[in-house]
């Protein structure tokens, strides 16, 4: 099954980074958030993508262009060019197929998918947003879209409180903190969609957001389902969120790095 990742929003609250490079290369750990994304699901043995270019997309072709050099130690000799690589990375996702397909600077989301119909190739695949992470279950996922037969399935989750939460008891005690917990009411669009292919048919063209009306129209034909996803789920919007996503990342406790 495929893996369709778009990838090319304008980023435009994340300026900082996002002026000279596009937010899925916007680097956690010193690797862009695509590539954990991408991670995620190598885990689980999904190693084939799909990234739907825009913003800035010949410098998501480049990084993946060098990924081979980059990501290894060379000996290049200086008078012929000859590069030998020593390979010094085992790491998930390095046998993986990445299809990059220009979708278009202004398209929106689900008119980016609708470009990719011929690489979909008529199969269910899988869909999520480029600036986002979760430890979530693909397996799970991928056998709960199966079982109840309906044409797509979204991830709910529960977005992560913007400021850090107390609890403290009468005497004024703190009893409990967490910097930035997830709430706990209240549910959204977490990314992370299995989909038929017949819901292609629901995208008009390139200024059809896939977020509004072709999912309003499968909500409306009772065509899609909701996973629920309880525990960790992050995007990356702001340079707040940057930062934490890298403090959890620094301090070995990043929840969604479930690869070895």
């Amino acid at each position: 099954m495929k893996v369709v990742i778009l990838a090319g929003g304008l980023g435009t609250r994340l300026q900082e980074e996002t002026v000279v490079k596009p937010k899925p290369l916007v680097e956690i750990g010193k690797w862009p958030v695509l590539w954990h994304i991408m991670n995620i699901y190598a885990h689980y043995n999904y190693k084939e993508f799909i990234i739907a270019l825009g913003y800035k997309g010949e410098v998501i072709k480049n990084y993946f262009l060098n990924y081979y050099y980059l990501r290894n130690n060379l000996s290049i000799k200086l008078g012929n060019g000859q590069i030998d690589v020593h390979n010094g990375h085992n790491r998930n996702i390095e046998n993986s197929i990445v299809h990059l397909v220009d979708a278009g600077i202004n398209t929106e989301t689900g008119g980016r998918i609708k470009r990719l119909t011929p690489w979909i190739d008529n199969e269910t695949f899988m869909l999520t947003y480029g600036d986002g992470v979760a430890d979530i279950n693909i397996k799970d996922l991928v056998s709960f879209h199966r079982n109840h037969g309906k044409l797509a399935t979204i991830t709910a989750v529960r977005p992560p409180a913007r400021f850090g939460s107390l609890n403290f008891n009468g005497n004024n005690d703190v009893i409990r903190f967490a910097e930035k917990p997830q709430i706990g009411e209240g549910w959204i669009n977490g990314g992370f969609f299995v989909l038929e292919p017949e819901v292609l048919d629901y995208i008009d063209g390139d200024s059809t957001a896939w977020e509004v009306e072709p999912m309003e129209r499968l909500v409306e034909e009772n065509q899609i389902r909701v996973y629920r996803h309880e525990d960790f789920w992050q995007c990356m919007d702001t340079m707040r969120d940057v930062k934490y996503l890298e403090n959890l990342w620094q301090e070995n406790r990043a929840p969604w790095k479930i690869w070895e």
